[in-house]
This record gives structure tokens, C-alpha cells and sequence, in this order.
């Protein structure tokens, strides 16, 4: 198996390092996307993702089979929360590993710009004045 895909109330960046460490890869890059505490100078409480699962993953299968046949990546976890989740918490994951450091990169520039663009991924931002539902990828 060469992916992990997971979306889930709880995903660490450490499950996608052991996923995609390996003794034949030389280049492993990991993209971890937090909670801010501010969006457009709005003091954010916490966000809540929600997703329609099935659509999700399958787009997300769809970026690691590219990712890793474009790529030469040998191995790729892509982990996204729902739920909510609170400044500074971890909402998504992406870890790639290829031969070397240049394939990791680019790869997981890839995967994670390719995700905010076509997953079915919603997030709900509370602020101290209100809340507002917007595409978290949009």
C-alpha cells in the first residue's frame, strides 16, 4: 500500500510521517495546515470542517494516484479533520515520500494546492461576533 487516505475528528502529523517513511526514499516532505487565530483581522474562536466523505475521498484518491504517477512519489498520506477544531490544532496533513528532496516538494505543493481546489471540504468560522460558513478550499 502507497497512500493513506483518512478523514477523521482526530489526524496527527506524526500518523502520516510513519505511513510514509521508508529506507528508499531520501526526500520526505510534510505540509501541516493549522487553525489561525485571525482571518482578515477577525479574532477567530475555532472552526468546525465538515464534508460529504465519500466525494472527499475519492478526490483525494484521485491527487494520490496523480501525485505519486506524475511525481515519482513512493509513498503519500493525506489526512483532513471534521469537526471542530480550535486555533492552533491541526486540520490537515499532507506527507509524501520520494527518492529525493525535489519529487517531495513538488509533490506535496501538488497534492495539498490540488485538494483545496477540488474537495468537497466546508468549514464553519466562529468568531467573537458571529460565524460564517465559507469553502475551506475554496
Amino acid at each position: 500500500m502507497n497512500k493513506l487516505i483518512k478523514i477523521d475528528s482526530n489526524v496527527t502529523v506524526q500518523e502520516a510521517v510513519d505511513f510514509v517513511e521508508t529506507p528508499d526514499c531520501g526526500g520526505v516532505v510534510i505540509f501541516s495546515g493549522n487553525v489561525r487565530n485571525n482571518t482578515k483581522g477577525r479574532k477567530v474562536n475555532k472552526l468546525f470542517f465538515e464534508c460529504y466523505e465519500p466525494m472527499a475521498i475519492s478526490e483525494m484518491e484521485k491527487i494520490a494516484d496523480h501525485t505519486i504517477e506524475h511525481f515519482g512519489v513512493r509513498r503519500i498520506a493525506m489526512l483532513h479533520i471534521v469537526g471542530e477544531k480550535q486555533p492552533g490544532e491541526v486540520v490537515v496533513v499532507i506527507a509524501v515520500a520520494a527518492p529525493h528532496r525535489a519529487a517531495a516538494f513538488d509533490a506535496c505543493e501538488y497534492a495539498i494546492d490540488t485538494l483545496k481546489e477540488t474537495v468537497p471540504i466546508w468549514k464553519k468560522e466562529y468568531f467573537e461576533d458571529g460565524e460564517v460558513w465559507v469553502a475551506a478550499h475554496p
